[in-house]
């Protein structure tokens, strides 16, 4: 298990332990044709606390007071902050039972639709980049070989397409002429 306040942006496999003290609103949007839901929630540990992205189900199986353990968890940066999230290939499960109450509401974060569409977009980039890190890195290699594919990946995505200055040459498509005598 890794201590939240040693969690680093971009880590991956993340192993982490905590109580969520916070849930914000739950925010549902459309994107890729699907209807999403997401709610920030604060995870904290005896060394600190770091945002942690509830995502559909997960929003309605935890609540403020629970004890739980995120297994194969993801770090990414959100508006300048680390964020947590267990993304496609991880697992979040409670440990430890919370408040009957999840005390959502006032005084809780929320978040604009525009933010939620960001944060969909992170997600789904993420997701994209650990299927990629998969397919380039299959089970049972090293750490070290999983970890050289996804920043290969991430590098390349970040990479702004470079556009040519001349017009691309189409192929042409010049027929045969025909002559008139053939008909």
């Amino acid at each position: 298990m890794v201590q939240i306040s040693e969690l680093e942006v971009r880590q991956n496999n993340v192993d982490v332990e905590g109580t969520i003290i916070e849930i914000g609103e739950t925010k549902t949007f459309n994107k890729f044709g699907r209807e999403l839901r997401v709610a920030d929630a604060v995870l904290k540990d005896d060394s600190g606390t770091i945002k942690l992205s509830l995502w559909n189900e997960d929003i309605n199986k935890f609540k403020v007071g629970d004890k739980v353990k995120i297994t194969n968890g993801y770090i990414n940066e959100f508006q300048g902050e680390k964020q947590l999230t267990a993304g496609k290939f991880g697992k979040m499960e409670k440990i430890g039972e919370g408040e009957a109450d999840s005390a959502v509401g006032e005084g809780q974060s929320q978040l604009s639709d525009e933010t939620a569409e960001t944060m969909a977009e992170d997600k789904a980039e993420d997701e994209a980049v650990e299927e990629a890190v998969e397919e380039k890195a299959p089970e049972g290699t090293s750490e070290e070989k999983v970890e050289e594919a996804s920043e290969e990946l991430e590098e390349a995505a970040e990479e702004p397409e470079e556009k040519s200055e001349e017009p691309e040459e189409k192929p042409s498509e010049e027929k045969p002429e025909e002559s008139q005598e053939d008909f």
